[in-house]
């Protein structure tokens, strides 16, 4: 494994890229997501790309959990844990993204049984309810029962706490929380975190170089199915990460051609702002949660083989396979 980003993409990824910014990007601009139909289209489309394009599933195990805390909160989510796994008292906890709206730990499972079979480490994916049924805080509050419920059974200090995207904004909310912040996960792992819901930084951005995947505006309408009316000063949408709690050790990757680098910029800054410890890596060509797509970017291996190293070299443990 190398921990140096390329100075460019690889050819297919570029590619792929150029493909994407004339049918996905166009696709998104035309789905209505607060119908009915739009929604379910839209999430059959990313639901299709995560499975064709994502990594194996072979060997994986998945052992779904639902269960209710004593005050009434509800849990639900699956254990994924690759072939080759360790016994281990270290976990991850992972936050899907899907701008609050779209997707599962089903989508995710070829992520997620990829990142366990690097690691070792069994990986609890949260099922977080959906926008716009939910609206917020819901998922919020859901990806904290989850956190409730697991630092209940696992030390703090033996989590890692991962996620993409508008996961990546849950998770940060999440460990602003006194409570949580004060029990200190090992370390926190973000694929293109969304962090900015307002998507200013990421329309600046996009005016220098569109985003293969979808305009900033049609994100926002997206993600608005889930803040609704909420004003977005709300202290858990406008995230003060400087003025908070100091995050754990920290690993931003973000794709350089995708609008939401912006937001990893900016919250890598603020972390570090904020007494943290940041490691940003912006990938060249690289689109949203490239991560997640091995078979489009070659690159996702080095990158996911470098975020394994990260979470286990915070938890004290070695790696178990490279990330072919």
């Amino acid at each position: 494994m190398t921990d140096d980003v390329p100075a460019r993409g690889s050819l297919r990824s570029r590619a792929a890229a150029v493909v994407s910014a004339l049918t996905l990007r166009q696709i998104s601009a035309v789905l209505p997501p607060e119908r009915a139909w739009g929604l379910w289209l839209s999430r059959q489309i990313v639901a299709g790309i995560m499975d064709a394009f994502g990594p194996s599933l072979a060997g994986a195990r998945v052992e779904p959990t639902d269960t209710t805390l004593s005050d009434g909160r509800r849990v639900v989510g699956e254990w994924v844990r690759g072939p080759g796994g360790r016994r281990t008292d270290a976990v991850v906890y992972y936050v899907h993204g899907s701008g609050y709206a779209l997707c599962s730990p089903r989508t995710h499972r070829r992520l997620t049984a990829w990142l366990s079979r690097l690691t070792g480490l069994p990986v609890f994916s949260i099922d977080y309810r959906l926008a716009p049924r939910h609206r917020f805080p819901t998922a919020a509050d859901d990806v904290r029962a989850g956190w409730d419920w697991l630092s209940h059974r696992i030390p703090a200090e033996r989590i890692v706490v991962a996620g993409d995207s508008a996961g990546g904004h849950l998770t940060v909310d999440l460990l602003l929380q006194p409570e949580v912040a004060a029990s200190r996960p090992a370390a926190l792992v973000l694929f293109s975190p969304l962090i900015d819901l307002t998507f200013a930084s990421a329309a600046e951005r996009e005016r220098r170089r569109p985003d293969p995947a979808i305009r900033a505006a049609d994100a926002l309408r997206l993600v608005e199915l889930y803040c609704g009316g909420t004003d977005p000063a709300h202290c858990r949408l406008s995230l003060d990460v400087a003025g908070g709690p100091a995050l754990p050790p920290t690993l931003i990757q973000a794709g350089g051609a995708e609008m939401l680098a912006a937001d990893a910029e900016r919250l890598a800054a603020e972390i570090t702002a904020g007494g943290g410890r940041c490691e940003l890596q912006v990938w060249p060509d690289q689109a949203h949660v490239f991560q997640a797509l091995p078979r489009l970017s070659p690159e996702a291996r080095n990158a996911m083989a470098y975020a394994a190293h990260f979470i286990t070299d915070a938890l004290n443990v070695d790696t178990v396979e490279r990330a072919s």
